[in-house]
């Protein structure tokens, strides 16, 4: 039987998440940079600045019409472009603008100190231990639907729910 530790697991992940969301876009807010924005531009800028449309949908987890809106106030700032695809002209490839590096800079400084300050009194050896879990979960959550029924032998996660 799970301890409630491993009931509760779930949530304080949901949890943590949100609420280290939720204290970036706070300091973000003050530079105009709302969390769809700040989000949009720092999955471009890890997807190799050249993503279509739907594959940042996708990976923000938003739906097509939501991203459009936000490209539209991106592209309005001066941040991204968005150009027809070479190989399919019903889909746009966005692509980052110069103007967007001394933004992205300070998403990513702002990130990186908020991310310091959260984790600063976290032993290594807790920290890494803690990657490595939720890398070996992440990757159990992302395998297709037929490879989670059975996993060495073992229920997976899904298959127990």
């Amino acid at each position: 039987m799970p301890s409630s530790n491993t009931n509760e697991f779930g949530l304080l992940l949901f949890g943590t998440a949100r609420a280290w969301r939720t204290k970036l876009d706070q300091r973000l807010r003050p530079l105009g940079l709302s969390q769809g924005k700040w989000r949009t531009l720092i999955h471009l800028s890890q997807g190799g600045n050249k993503l279509t449309q739907k594959e940042i949908a996708e990976r923000m987890g938003i739906e097509e019409p939501t991203l459009a809106g936000l490209l539209d106030r991106l592209q309005d700032d001066g941040w991204i472009e968005r150009r027809e695809s070479p190989s399919d002209r019903r889909c746009k490839i966005v692509h980052l603008q110069r103007g967007s590096k001394p933004v992205l800079d300070k998403i990513f400084n702002t990130a990186h100190g908020l991310r310091h300050e959260l984790i600063e009194d976290v032993p290594p050896d807790d920290l890494e231990a803690c990657i490595r879990v939720l890398t070996q979960i992440r990757k159990r959550a992302e395998e297709p639907a037929a490879s989670t029924k059975k996993s060495n032998g073992r229920r997976s996660v899904a298959s127990r729910n």
